[in-house]
């Protein structure tokens, strides 16, 4: 059936993709992709051999049209970016739209997206959790932060290694010097981190060193509590 298909690709370690996302992949007429390259080498690894197309940030807007006639005329379409859920801070949402508009089928398979192991693995309240993706890096970003201080509840960011120390000064500024902080890098690779702290702790901790690879900051509801203000309901008999 005439379908797009959204496939999460693992962000780092490809043992975590689906069965049934290889299935998919395998079974569709062609592959939009955020990097040829990046979707070859994933394919290449899987012994799975079909057309790619570019589809990313800066040609999405003139091909939406054109990928949704081919699929209204009958093509199975899977769209990946190059790590995670594709529409999550990357290409898809575009093009999800126009064949929702059009009444094409569109279905987003479960798997890999980088803030939901970061969230759960901070140790910060998962209950209600706001994601705001990448901060503006010019206009907007004083509002935005003051914005995102004000809400009362986890804040989840994505940031570049260029910009983490940063975006951690400008978090214990404007959120609070002993608010809660967890960063966490290279998710499911050999190297990957998470320290967590004080906002001025984890600033601290990445000025004194060069990081690479993708970043998610978890930034908590409230400050860190002291052991003293821990209730005894917490101890274990």
């Amino acid at each position: 059936m005439a379908k797009l298909t959204l496939v999460p690709t693992p962000i780092g370690n490809l043992e975590d993709i689906t069965l049934r996302s290889l299935r998919i992949l395998r079974e569709a007429d062609f592959i939009l992709a955020e990097d040829t390259r990046t979707t070859g080498f994933l394919l290449k690894h899987y012994e799975i051999s079909k057309p790619l197309h570019s589809h990313h940030a800066h040609n999405e807007h003139k091909t939406v049209e054109f990928i949704a006639d081919k699929i209204a005329a009958g093509a199975n379409v899977a769209l990946v970016s190059d790590a995670g859920t594709p529409g999550i801070s990357d290409p898809g949402f575009l093009l999800v739209r126009e064949c929702v508009k059009r009444g094409i089928e569109v279905e987003c398979l479960p798997g890999p997206t980088a803030f939901v192991p970061a969230l759960v693995q901070s140790g910060l309240p998962c209950d209600q959790f706001y994601f705001a993706g990448f901060l503006p890096q010019k206009k907007g970003r004083k509002t935005r932060l003051e914005h995102l201080a004000s809400l009362g509840k986890t804040v989840i960011l994505y940031e570049s290694p260029f910009r983490l120390v940063k975006a951690l000064e400008e978090i214990a500024q404007y959120f609070g010097a002993t608010r809660s902080v967890s960063v966490s890098r290279e998710l499911t690779k050999l190297h990957e981190e998470t320290f967590r702290g004080t906002a001025e702790e984890v600033h601290q901790h990445f000025s004194s060193k060069t990081v690479k690879g993708e970043i998610v900051i978890i930034i908590g509801p409230d400050a860190v509590e002291s052991s003293d203000d821990v209730s005894d309901d917490n101890e274990v008999d």
